[in-house]
């Protein structure tokens, strides 16, 4: 019978292959080259524009050579940003891996306290985590620095001083001031140890300071917010002291007339 089969009489010829359907073309708007719809670059619905793998994976690498955070979409108009996640599947892990430091790195620049580790050979990016930093360790390298002003530790001497070190007994006695937990003058700048009772002392220049904050003087507890809390206690209390006397001054006054009388 071969490739014929019968139906009422009449011969039909059976088809010797079946017909496939190709999948459907686009055209890539950076190379202008027909590409099967597999090679299609997704977005993630953000936008739709038709590029193929190849070159979204080569106009990334590129962005991320220039040190491109936000990488956009590469048609003209569109101003979606491409999703790194999708980006992820046509790329290399270490061209991702130095995408994701630069996201990271572009995230960070928005944060205001923040410095890099003077040490040469290591230069990690560091925040402050907390309001008031001096000390820091660098979380790479593990060496001390100042975060104020962005040099090498200097204990026992303060940021304008730190570039008077001449040799290393400059630095062993900042470290025995440090550890003394001895308090710098604000006026001629010698360390003042504060033998027992509060933090009120004076230096043998005769400038009265705060051992503990080193400042020339304040009202209550050390601090901003400290200061300002004890202020306002102390005016309060200082009116309740008033209030009272006048209250004194009324009752006697008013005791002295009933005498009198």
């Amino acid at each position: 019978m071969g490739n014929t089969l019968k139906k009422n009489g009449r011969d039909l010829k059976k088809p010797q292959e079946e017909q496939v359907e190709e999948d459907p073309v686009f055209t890539c708007e950076i190379c202008i080259e027909p590409m099967q719809s597999n090679k299609k670059f997704n977005n993630n619905n953000n936008c739709v524009h038709p590029f193929c793998m190849d070159c979204i994976a080569k106009y990334v690498e590129t962005q991320i050579d220039n040190k491109v955070a936000n990488i956009k979409c590469p048609s003209l108009y569109c101003t979606q940003l491409l999703d790194s996640l999708f980006c992820r599947r046509i790329i290399s892990k270490p061209l991702f891996d130095k995408w994701c430091d630069i996201l990271f790195e572009s995230a960070v620049l928005k944060v205001e306290e923040k410095c890099y580790c003077p040490d040469p050979q290591c230069s990690t990016l560091v925040l402050n985590e907390c309001k008031i930093v001096t000390k820091y360790e660098c979380p790479v390298c593990k060496k001390e620095f100042c975060f104020q002003c962005k040099t090498r530790w200097h204990a026992g001497y303060r940021c304008n001083e730190s570039g008077q070190l001449r040799d290393e007994n400059d630095v062993l006695l900042g470290r025995l001031i440090e550890e003394k937990k001895w308090s710098r003058c604000p006026n001629c700048g010698h360390a003042v140890e504060r033998v027992d009772g509060c933090n009120d002392v004076i230096c043998r220049c005769q400038t009265r300071f705060c051992h503990k904050c080193g400042q020339k003087s304040h009202f209550g507890q050390c601090g901003e917010k400290e200061l300002e809390e004890n202020l306002c206690n102390n005016i309060l209390q200082y009116i309740l002291v008033v209030l009272t006397m006048i209250s004194i001054y009324v009752f006697i006054k008013n005791n002295l007339f009933l005498i009198m009388q």
